[in-house]
């Protein structure tokens, strides 16, 4: 295995590690962002056992030293396993995320002490970068579940939103919510709830111009219309669901 890394924004890049042995043949990709500007972010750490995979990527960008921030989606192996040896490699970085995150894993789970993101914080990166951060809770799972939106770019880092399979490009302005649908059936990872439409219809007010996915190419395009997309799936899933368990709980 190897990290592969692709500028999916200006001054955005993915770094993408890809695993055949995930749901063959297709294979599944596990992806960080990292946010340049005068205090670069990453958003996700990786799989600690990816770290000096993702660590050999991150330095062909820059050094590990000059990382202030360090952010996930929600607290899973993936998105924060590697946590506390990108702080060790990255002695000037914080670790952050919202409220919840922070008071139920990362007080305890983190060796750095985190900062609190309050819903719609923005922190300035400078050299214009700037990062809102947005509770997303249940949506697509995890009670401190919350995304990041890079303002200047318009990139919405979306964490377990729009998950598929394959490694096929680094972008796409092709579909991205079909293939969300079929990996949704597979893996069932969703915690299928009534308010997921809402939240994902007041992302999709934001007007993203990139979507970057941590499972799946980077979308560039209609950002508002993609998301509105995957809410009408959800609303489908969730009406499916209580129609098929109502009955049998009455």
């Amino acid at each position: 295995m190897e990290t592969q890394v692709s500028e999916i924004a200006d001054g955005i890049f993915r770094l993408s590690t890809y695993v055949p042995d995930i749901a063959p043949p297709a294979g599944f990709t596990f992806n960080q962002f990292v946010v340049l500007g005068e205090e670069p972010l990453m958003f996700h750490t990786g799989l600690r056992k990816m770290f000096s995979l993702n660590h050999a990527a991150l330095v062909r960008l820059l050094s590990p030293e000059r990382l202030r921030w360090i952010a996930y989606g929600h607290f899973e192996a993936d998105e924060c396993g590697a946590m506390n040896e990108w702080l060790a490699a990255a002695p000037h970085a914080t670790p952050a995320h919202g409220q919840t995150g922070v008071d139920v894993s990362l007080n305890d789970f983190s060796d750095r002490a985190p900062r609190i993101l309050q819903d719609g914080e923005v922190i300035d990166l400078g050299a214009g970068k700037r990062v809102r951060f947005i509770d997303t809770p249940h949506t697509p799972h995890g009670w401190d579940a919350g995304v990041l939106y890079e303002e200047s770019t318009g990139t919405l880092l979306c964490g377990d939103l729009f998950t598929q399979l394959g490694n096929d490009r680094a972008t796409t302005d092709g579909d991205i919510v079909g293939p969300a649908a079929a990996a949704e059936d597979i893996f069932r990872y969703s915690a299928l709830n009534p308010g997921m439409g809402a939240t994902l219809r007041g992302l999709a007010d934001l007007a993203p111009r990139t979507l970057a996915l941590m499972h799946g190419p980077a979308f560039t395009g209609d950002g508002s219309a993609a998301l509105r997309a995957l809410a009408e799936e959800y609303d489908r899933r969730v009406t499916s669901e209580l129609r098929e368990r109502l009955p049998s709980a009455a």
